[in-house]
């Protein structure tokens, strides 16, 4: 997670168990809560439109852009990294 948090224009990490729990975070408890909540539906919904499409694929790897940030999603079997950073031009 430090090699990671260093990185240029990483705001956050936080990790999520399979029940959309925090394990671990650099965020405030507020936002970690909200992300983890959003992104964990997010991800169970991305991945059903993965198999939707191909029944032997499975979700590896989301990258969400937006004007303020970009997420990346690195769903696993156990856990879920959630990367928070400021978009580049």
């Amino acid at each position: 997670m430090k090699r990671i948090q260093q990185s240029a224009g990483v705001q956050g990490i936080v990790i999520i168990n399979h029940e959309g729990i925090a394990i671990r975070t650099t965020l405030d408890n507020a936002t970690t809560v909200h992300y983890a909540n959003l992104l964990g539906s997010l991800a169970s919904m991305a991945r059903g439109a993965v198999r939707d499409l191909d029944p032997n694929n499975d979700l590896t790897f989301l990258r969400i852009r937006t004007k303020k940030n970009e997420i990346i999603l690195a769903p696993d079997k156990d856990y879920m990294l959630v990367v928070i950073q400021s978009p580049t031009s």
